[in-house]
């Protein structure tokens, strides 16, 4: 059976513009022991804020950005979740939970507070990148 990780879009953006980061090693972890669970609504807003101009400093050019996008798509699986959670105090991330429980996730990673406070939830461990590396 597949180990599948939730990684929110911060975690993902981090991950990408910083090659030597806690995010990146857990990215890489991730994608050793598993692939990542990803659904329609959690890639579009990494593409969305992946080429958000404040970031151009950090790549060469978009080709660069899409190659970032290609190499998760590669570790992923992508699911439809059909179910609707309102647990976090910020809504708009409550499709990672969504997504995490649909999936079966074996951890959510994140750096965001408002995730943080949930762990564990439904008995999904909610990590920042460090703890993961630690756990899993």
């Amino acid at each position: 059976m597949t180990d599948f990780f939730v990684f929110d879009t911060n975690s993902l953006i981090s991950a990408a513009l910083l090659r030597n980061s806690t995010a990146k090693k857990a990215l890489i972890k991730a994608f050793d022991n598993g692939m990542l669970a990803i659904s329609h609504e959690t890639l579009d807003e990494l593409v969305n804020v992946i080429f958000r101009r404040k970031f151009d400093s950090y790549f060469i050019n978009d080709d660069e950005r899409l190659r970032v996008i290609d190499e998760i798509e590669t570790h992923c699986e992508i699911f439809v979740p059909n179910i609707s959670i309102n647990a976090c105090r910020d809504p708009k991330d409550n499709k990672f939970l969504e997504l995490a429980v649909f999936s079966k996730a074996s951890c959510i990673i994140t750096g965001d507070n408002d995730l943080l406070v949930l762990h564990p939830f439904r008995k999904i461990p909610v990590l920042n990148a460090f703890d993961f590396l630690k756990t899993f």
